[in-house]
């Protein structure tokens, strides 16, 4: 095996990786990405739509909710339906735009410390963001940190029931 040393990088505190920057303690967005979120134009119709979506799913660990805030706007890629961007939809976008440039890092996370997982469930789905109950940052003030947000759509409003 042969490398380029044009290439390396060694002793570093961070690296620039497929839109993020990862360091020893945190994943982040780079700021190129955010900058272009700033400049993207309310999409006019439904390939720019898919085209912000795709780009906004990409980082959607960074963002608490994403699901029910791009519901409406996966909606309206659906081949069956007319494209028009309501006053919900802009709102919408504009909370991912804006959710997006203000995204937390996510810390990476220490395997000898428990994690805790805390499930929010309401009609249309339920939230999951991993928590982790202790950090080794000295400057993170809080007894817990988010490693990871997630959520997963519920199809039915029935499909979990109180017995």
């Amino acid at each position: 095996m042969r490398i380029s040393l044009k290439k390396c990088k060694f002793v570093f505190d961070d690296l620039k990786a497929i839109g993020h920057i990862v360091s020893g303690l945190s994943l982040g967005i780079e700021e190129n990405k955010v900058a272009a979120v700033l400049l993207k134009p309310i999409p006019q119709n439904k390939k720019e739509m898919m085209s912000f979506l795709g780009f906004s799913s990409y980082d959607r660990q960074h963002l608490k909710d994403f699901e029910t805030l791009a519901k409406s706007l996966y909606r309206i890629c659906d081949q069956k339906t007319v494209f028009e961007m309501t006053q919900e939809r802009i709102k919408a976008y504009e909370k991912i735009r804006k959710a997006l440039t203000e995204a937390p890092l996510l810390l990476i996370p220490d395997w000898a410390i428990p994690f805790k997982l805390y499930i929010d469930a309401c009609g249309d789905g339920w939230g999951h963001p991993q928590i982790k109950s202790k950090s080794l940052m000295t400057n993170v003030q809080k007894d817990q940190f988010v490693i990871y947000q997630g959520r997963l759509n519920q199809q039915k409003p029935d499909m979990v029931q109180a017995k």
